[in-house]
């Protein structure tokens, strides 16, 4: 009897995990597809990423709602000091990485832009050793040849590469890097009370949404203002249309956040990390598939050099914290083009740890 409930346990566990993968997958690898399928139609990245903040605020601001409602306790309202000095930097470094992602949509392919984003663990590692938060070791080094020379082979003689669209993605991944180093440190301040990932993101999105109207107004203001499917509107049913889509890239961009969280929270980050490498793949290959991109041997070569050494860093980060004592994989291990947070290490294990992690997930 106790065989038999020690067998589904397990299986009950395995279908969880699967469960949540897969619904992982399909927010993560939608949301990819869906902005990069909306960018052929809709010319203004900037403000669909805009929009989809707004809706992303105004989702975790009816998630604080009911939450304060089902605990009876009150959700943490920063000061205006706090909120703009400790909050603003990553704010802005995130919407940067958010907004330019979805701007290099407008030249090129899944593929080439799945890849240059999973390069954002190296800059990651880079300013963590700025800011002193890894130390330096040959297997950090080999890590960063590998995916950058992983890079080179999957861009090199590429027949779909666009100088524009490439450098755009490159400087996401780069800002990316800034912005999970600081996601890191802002996360460790206890005393702000961000554990909670709902209020993470509810304070995050407005400074994300300013920061980010700058550009928006300079590269994009003056022809929203005068396209037919925005300002100058002739149809109703077309404008609804239009907004609709914007609407529903939101709400992917909050149940990839969303599910994430579920993931991490009930299986652990290990889990994540692997399941977004494969994750890699599989975008790779249904951009192949469904869009046409066109993969080279030398290509495939890079990128699995490049998930080589994605996958070593996951298992350097894995054996450092069973190391360290404990038998939890380290909480803070990302995933796919989101590995960011892999540099967190040396957090107090405990129910806040498995909040820590979402943070500003949900973005691309």
């Amino acid at each position: 009897m106790g065989r038999w409930a020690l067998d589904v346990a397990f299986v009950w566990k395995a279908v969880l995990t699967l469960g949540l993968v897969l619904l992982y997958y399909c927010f993560s690898i939608g949301i990819t597809f869906y902005n990069k399928w909306l960018t052929k139609s809709f010319h203004f990245p900037l403000f669909m990423t805009m929009l989809h903040l707004a809706v992303i605020f105004l989702f975790s601001a009816l998630s604080r709602a009911l939450v304060q409602c089902s605990s009876h306790r009150a959700r943490v309202v920063l000061s205006w000091t706090d909120y703009l000095k400790r909050v603003a930097p990553t704010a802005l470094a995130t919407a940067l990485d958010v907004g330019l992602s979805n701007w290099s949509f407008l030249y090129i392919t899944v593929s080439l832009y799945t890849m240059t984003k999973s390069s954002a663990v190296l800059f990651i590692l880079i300013f963590s050793l700025i800011f002193k938060l890894e130390e330096l070791r040959a297997t950090l080094v080999l890590v960063v040849l590998l995916i950058a020379g992983g890079l080179f082979m999957f861009t090199y003689k590429s027949t779909q590469f666009n100088v524009k669209g490439f450098s755009l993605v490159l400087g996401a991944s780069f800002i990316g890097g800034i912005r999970w180093t600081l996601t890191q440190m802002l996360l460790q301040k206890a005393e702000l009370g961000l554990q909670n990932p709902i209020d993470t993101m509810f304070h995050l999105q407005p400074l994300m949404f300013l920061g980010l109207f700058p550009l928006f107004a300079i590269f994009e203001g003056l022809h929203l203002s005068t396209s037919e499917k925005i300002f100058r509107f002739q149809d109703t049913g077309l404008l609804l249309r239009v907004l609709g889509s914007l609407f529903l890239g939101g709400i992917l961009a909050f149940g990839l956040g969303f599910s994430e969280f579920l993931l991490v929270s009930r299986t652990s980050s290990l889990t994540l990390s692997i399941a977004g490498i494969f994750k890699e793949v599989c975008t790779l290959l249904l951009a192949a598939h469904l869009l046409g991109d066109q993969i080279s041997l030398l290509n495939w070569l890079g990128f699995a050099l490049c998930l080589s050494g994605i996958s070593l860093h996951v298992a350097l980060k894995a054996l450092h914290s069973r190391g360290d004592g404990g038998s939890k994989p380290l909480k803070g291990l990302g995933s796919g083009p989101d590995l960011e947070l892999l540099l967190r290490s040396g957090q107090p294990e405990g129910e806040e740890e498995e909040d820590n992690y979402f943070v500003a997930q949900g973005q691309q």
